[in-house]
C-alpha cells in the first residue's frame, strides 16, 4: 500500500522564489535515485524547500516516510524513528526476524526497555531492514526536516540504516541548520556523514533584492518603496523568515521610518538576538551601539569617538556570536545585520544621538560626518542643512545619486521653512538624485508631497516632471500631469521647454506617432534655447535626433552633430536619453558595429562612474545588441542577462530588458526561456501602453517563435510588427531587423506571395537609407522564396551573395544562417546521398558563434535526411504498442508526449539508463531507429482514429 504523507499539491516550485538553481541541484540529485541534504541557517527557507520538494517527488514513491524534530522533544530516545516507522510497523514486522522484531516494536512503542547500549546491534539491522522490505514493494523517500534536532538514538539508526543501503531504492530528503559559510562546514559533515555516500549537499543562500521584493509582493507587502525594500534586504540579509517579518512590522507601522531612520524591527526578530546582547556590560553594548550607528565602523573610529576600551569590548561581543572575525581587514563587522539593526532599534533616542555625535567628529569622510551630524541634531538648524546639502553634491560627483538622495532629504528636514533654498527645493533635488539612482517610487512620493503645497511655478513645473520622469515607460499613465504642468508653467520658455519635452515622449510612446515626438523635440530644443537650459536643449535634441533615425529621415546625421556640439551637460553627455545613445543607434543601424561597441562601452564605464542605474541598465542592453549582431552570441547572452537583471533589481525598464534578452537567449541560450522573455516584453509594453517597446517585442517574439520552429506563430507576431510601425511613420527597415525573419516564416507557412511583397517594399527603403544588412538579409529571403517555387536558377549565387557580404559587415551570426540556408538548398537536390556534409560550415559557423539553438536545427536537418522516410509500422502490431511489456509501453507513452529520459527516468523513478536499455528494445520489438518514429507511429495512429 503506497504511503503518501506529501504536503498538499499547493507546494509548487514555481511557488518558491528564488530557489531556482537550489531546486535544480535537488531535482538532478533525486531524479538520478541519489539523495539530498539542504543546510542554511535559520530563516533560509529550507523547510519550504523540503516541503516542495517532497509533494513533487513523493507522486514517484510508493511509501513516504517523514519526521521534523524539535529541539524541546530531541531529549526524547527512538521519537524520531516512531514518526518515520510507527505507521508501516505492520507492515513490515513480518519480513524482520524475531530478534530485530521484538527490538523495534520495543523501541517504538515504548513497551519495554529497549536502548542502543542493550540492543544496539539488533535495532540497526532492523531500521535496515525495514527500508528494504518498504523498498522490495515500492520506492521508498525519506523525508526528515531539522536534523539538528533529532534525538540522538534516531539519528544513529537512521545514519546506520543509511551507509548500508547500497542499490536499494531508498532516497533521503533531508534539512538541517547551519550557521553562517564560515561554521557551516563542520555543521553538516556530522550528518552528511550519517547519509547514503551518494548524497548532495545543497547550501540554501540569501535571496538577492529583486527576490526579497517579489516574495514581499507575493505575501502582500506590497508598494511599498524600492529604497525600503533596499533597506529591508540590507537589514534581513536576504534572510526569507527575516525579511518578510521587517515587511510585516513596517505594514502595521502608523508612519514609516524617515530617511537616516533605522527600520522598525519587531519584537519576534529582537528576540533572537537580544538575550545574547542582554549578557554584555553595559560599556560593551554602548561600543557596539556606535558600531551599529556607523557605516564603516573600525577599531580606530571606536577609539576616535571615545570608546577606549573598544577592543576587550568588541572580544567579549565575538565571543558571543554578535561580531565576525574578518580576515581580510579591521572591520568591525556584526555576524548578521539583523544584530546591529535589533541593537540600534532597542537603544533610547537620547543613546542614538550621542552615538551619532561622537561619530560626526570621529568619522573621516566629510559625507559620513555631514550624516552624524544630521541624525545627532534636533529641530531645524541652517548650518546643519547647508553641510548636507554639500555632502549630497559631493556624493552625485562621486556616483552616489541613492546617497545623495538620503542626505539630501535630510538637508530639508533641517532646513527652515524660509530658508534659501527652501525646503521643498532640496526635496526636488532629492527626488531627482533618486530618479537618477533607479528609485522612481520614492522619487515619485517626494514630489507628490512637494505638490500638496508648493505655490511657485517653478517648483511644481519641475515636480511635475518627476511624477512624469517615474512613470518610466508607462508614461501613460500620468496622462493628467500634462493640462497641469502646462498650465503652471504658464509663458516661461525654461518651464515650457521642459514641459514640451515630455510631450515628445509621450507622442511616441504613448502615441506612436514619430513625425509629432520629432516636432515636440524640436520644439522643445528652441523653447530651452531661448531660456538658456542647455541640459534641456541638449536632451530634446538627442530625442529628436532618435526619432528621425527611427524614421529614417535624412536630418538624422545632422542633427546628432549639432546634440554633440559643445558646451556639453556632463550628465547628458552619458545619459541614456542623451546624444551619445542617439549616435550608437545610427552606428548600428547604419553597420557600424565596431564604432557602435566602442561608443556603448564609454558610455557604459561614465553611467557607472556617476551611479546612473537606469542608463546602465540600456548600455548593458545595448551592447550586448552589439555583440549579438557581431555573431558574439555567448557575449551577448551575459550581457542581456546582466541587464535584466540590474532592471528588475530597479524595477527599471524590465520590458526592454526582457525583450533583448529574449533575442539572445534565442540565438545562443534557451529557445523556451526566450518565448517567455518575448511574452513577457510584448505583455509589459501592452499594460504600459507603450508603442515603442510594443513593436520590438513583437519582433522578438516572432523572432523566438521561428527559432522554436513555429512558423504560424513568427507569422502573426510579424505582422502586428508591420502594422504599428507603419502606422507610426518607421520606415528604416534596420531599427528592428524582422522583414527577413517574417519573409522566412512566410515561405515557411506556404505564403511566397507576400514573402515577396514584404522584400520588395523593405528593400526599396534599404537601397534608400545604404542600409547594407538589410539588404543582404534580403537576399538570403528572397533565395528561400524562389526556393519555394522551384525557381532554382541563382539562388546558390544569391545565397552565396548574402552570406560573403554579412561576413564583409560583421554579422557573424546572419552569415551562419545564410550558409545555413545554402546547405538546406544543397541536402534537398535529388539525387544527393543523405549525410552531413551539406551542414558542415554551417554547424561550424553556428560554432563560432556560440548559437546553441541554432546548432541544434543543424544538428536535426542532418538526423532527419540521415533518418530517410519513416518505415511503415509493422502489421503484426495494431496499435503500435501491444507487443510491448508494461514497462517499455510506459515509456514509449511518454515519449510519445514529448518527455526526454531525464524526465521519463524522474516518472517512473527508474534511471536514465534503465529508460535507455528500454528504448533499445521498443525500437528493436517495433521495428524502428529513434524516438522520433515513436511519434510519428503515435502520430499515424491518431490520423487514423480521426478519419
Amino acid at each position: 500500500m503506497r504511503r503518501d504523507f506529501a504536503e498538499s499539491a499547493g507546494c509548487r516550485f514555481d511557488l518558491v522564489i528564488g530557489r531556482e538553481e537550489s531546486f535544480g541541484a535537488a531535482r538532478e540529485q533525486l531524479t538520478r535515485g541519489g539523495s539530498v541534504l539542504l543546510h542554511g541557517p535559520a530563516g533560509i527557507g529550507k523547510s519550504t524547500v523540503l516541503r516542495t520538494l517532497a509533494a513533487e517527488y513523493a507522486r514517484t514513491a510508493h511509501t513516504v516516510l517523514r519526521c521534523s524534530a524539535t529541539e524541546s522533544e530531541s531529549h526524547l530516545p527512538f521519537l524520531a524513528l516512531a514518526d518515520l516507522l510507527g505507521q508501516v510497523l505492520d507492515e513490515v514486522s513480518d519480513a524482520l526476524p524475531a530478534a530485530q522484531r521484538t527490538a523495534l516494536e520495543s523501541a517504538l512503542t515504548g513497551r519495554g526497555e529497549s536502548t542502543l547500549q542493550r540492543d544496539g546491534l539488533a535495532l540497526r539491522l532492523a531500521v535496515l531492514s525495514a527500508l528494504r522490505a518498504l523498498a522490495a514493494a515500492g520506492p521508498v523517500l525519506v523525508v526528515a526536516d531539522d536534523l539538528q534536532w533529532l534525538d540522538p538514538a534516531s539519528a544513529e539508526l537512521l545514519g546506520f540504516a543509511a551507509r548500508r543501503l547500497g542499490d536499494t531504492p531508498v532516497r533521503l530528503l533531508c534539512a538541517v541548520r547551519t550557521e553562517g559559510p564560515e561554521t557551516e562546514g563542520a555543521a553538516y559533515d556530522r550528518h552528511l556523514r550519517a547519509s547514503p555516500p551518494d548524497t548532495r549537499a545543497v547550501r540554501l543562500g540569501p535571496l538577492t533584492r529583486a527576490q526579497v521584493s517579489a516574495l514581499l509582493d507575493e505575501r502582500g507587502y506590497s508598494g511599498l518603496p524600492r529604497s525600503t525594500v533596499r533597506d529591508i534586504h540590507r537589514t534581513s540579509g536576504g534572510n526569507p523568515l527575516f525579511a518578510l517579518e521587517l515587511g510585516r512590522a513596517l505594514a502595521e507601522s502608523p508612519t514609516p521610518p524617515r530617511p537616516g531612520e533605522p527600520l522598525p524591527v519587531p519584537t519576534s526578530l529582537r528576540a533572537l538576538v537580544l538575550t545574547r546582547l542582554e549578557m554584555l556590560s553595559d560599556d560593551a553594548r554602548r561600543t557596539l551601539l556606535v558600531a551599529s550607528a556607523g557605516a564603516r565602523p573600525t577599531p580606530a573610529l571606536l577609539r576616535a569617538a571615545g570608546r577606549e576600551n573598544s577592543e576587550a569590548e568588541t572580544a567579549q561581543a565575538a565571543a558571543l556570536g554578535l561580531l565576525a572575525t574578518d580576515p581580510e581587514g579591521p572591520a568591525v563587522r556584526f555576524a548578521h545585520p539583523l544584530i546591529s539593526a535589533a541593537l540600534y532599534a532597542e537603544a533610547p533616542a537620547p543613546e542614538r544621538r550621542a552615538a551619532h555625535a561622537a561619530l560626526s567628529t570621529a568619522a573621516s569622510d566629510p559625507i559620513e560626518r555631514a550624516r552624524h551630524l544630521a541624525l545627532a541634531t534636533i529641530g531645524t538648524d541652517p548650518e546643519v542643512a547647508a553641510r548636507l546639502a554639500g555632502a549630497a553634491a559631493l556624493a552625485r560627483d562621486r556616483g552616489a545619486p541613492s546617497v545623495a538622495a538620503s542626505l539630501g532629504l535630510l538637508a530639508a528636514r533641517h532646513t527652515p521653512a524660509d530658508g534659501a533654498p527652501g525646503p521643498d527645493e532640496r526635496r526636488l533635488t532629492a527626488a531627482e538624485d533618486a530618479i537618477t539612482a533607479g528609485e522612481p517610487d520614492l522619487a515619485r512620493d517626494i514630489a507628490r508631497e512637494v505638490l500638496t503645497r508648493a505655490g511657485a511655478p517653478g517648483e511644481r513645473v519641475r515636480a511635475w516632471m518627476v511624477v512624469i520622469e517615474a512613470a518610466g515607460q508607462a508614461i501613460g499613465e500620468v496622462d493628467a500631469v500634462f493640462p497641469q504642468a502646462l498650465a503652471d508653467a504658464g509663458d516661461d520658455p525654461r518651464l515650457l521647454a521642459l514641459v514640451h519635452y515630455q510631450l515628445a515622449w509621450r507622442s511616441l510612446v504613448v502615441q506612436g506617432d514619430f513625425a509629432q515626438g520629432r516636432e515636440e523635440a524640436a520644439h522643445a530644443a528652441r523653447l530651452a534655447a531661448r531660456a538658456g537650459d542647455r541640459r534641456t536643449e541638449l536632451l530634446a535634441m538627442a530625442l529628436q535626433a532618435q526619432a528621425e533615425t527611427l524614421m529614417g529621415h535624412p536630418d538624422a546625421p545632422a542633427t546628432i552633430r549639432r546634440a554633440l556640439e559643445e558646451p556639453q551637460d556632463p550628465q547628458v553627455a552619458c545619459h541614456h536619453n542623451g546624444a551619445g545613445s542617439s549616435r550608437f543607434r545610427w552606428l548600428v543601424m547604419s553597420d557600424r558595429l565596431a564604432e557602435a561597441r566602442t561608443t556603448a562601452t564609454a558610455l557604459l564605464r561614465e553611467a557607472r562612474r556617476r551611479g546612473m542605474a537606469e542608463s546602465e541598465v540600456h548600455y548593458l542592453r545595448f551592447l550586448s545588441e552589439t555583440e549579438l549582431h557581431s555573431g558574439h552570441c555567448g557575449r551577448a547572452l551575459e550581457l542581456s542577462r546582466e541587464s535584466l537583471t540590474l532592471a528588475r533589481d530597479a524595477g527599471i525598464g524590465e520590458g526592454a530588458g526582457a525583450m533583448q534578452a529574449a533575442l539572445a537567449e534565442a540565438a545562443g541560450g534557451d529557445v523556451e526561456r526566450a518565448l517567455g522573455l518575448a511574452q513577457e516584453a510584448v505583455r509589459r509594453a501592452e499594460e504600459d501602453g507603450d508603442a515603442v517597446y510594443l513593436s520590438r517585442a513583437l519582433a522578438a517574439l516572432g523572432h523566438a517563435s521561428l527559432v522554436a520552429g513555429d512558423a504560424r506563430a513568427a507569422v502573426r507576431a510579424l505582422r502586428r510588427v508591420r502594422e504599428l510601425e507603419a502606422g507610426a511613420g518607421i520606415t528604416d527597415p534596420a531599427r528592428g531587423r524582422w522583414q527577413g525573419d517574417l519573409a522566412e516564416a512566410l515561405v515557411r507557412t506556404g505564403e511566397p506571395a507576400e514573402a515577396q511583397d514584404v522584400i520588395e517594399v523593405t528593400r526599396a527603403h534599404a537601397l534608400r537609407l545604404g542600409r547594407e544588412s538589410v539588404l543582404a538579409v534580403l537576399d538570403r529571403a528572397e533565395a528561400q522564396v524562389r526556393a519555394a517555387r522551384g525557381e532554382h536558377r541563382s539562388v546558390v549565387t544569391r545565397l552565396t551573395s548574402a552570406r560573403e557580404r554579412l561576413a564583409g559587415l560583421g554579422y557573424g551570426l546572419e552569415e551562419a544562417r545564410a550558409a545555413f540556408a545554402l546547405a538546406e538548398l544543397h541536402a534537398g537536390r535529388p539525387g544527393r546521398a543523405p549525410g552531413p556534409a551539406p551542414y558542415d560550415e554551417a554547424a561550424r559557423l553556428f560554432r563560432r558563434c556560440r548559437a546553441l539553438p541554432w546548432l541544434r536545427q543543424v544538428e536535426e536537418a542532418v538526423a532527419t535526411r540521415a533518418a530517410g522516410p519513416p518505415p511503415p509500422a509493422p502489421a503484426a502490431v495494431p496499435d503500435g504498442l501491444a507487443s510491448l511489456a508494461p514497462m517499455e509501453r510506459q515509456v514509449a507513452a511518454l515519449v510519445m508526449e514529448g518527455a526526454t529520459n531525464r524526465e521519463i527516468a524522474a516518472r517512473l523513478f527508474v534511471s536514465v539508463k534503465t529508460v535507455e536499455a528500454t528504448l533499445t528494445r521498443v525500437y528493436r520489438k517495433l521495428g524502428i531507429r529513434s524516438r522520433v518514429d515513436i511519434v510519428r507511429l503515435a502520430a499515424g495512429r491518431r490520423t487514423g482514429a480521426n478519419e
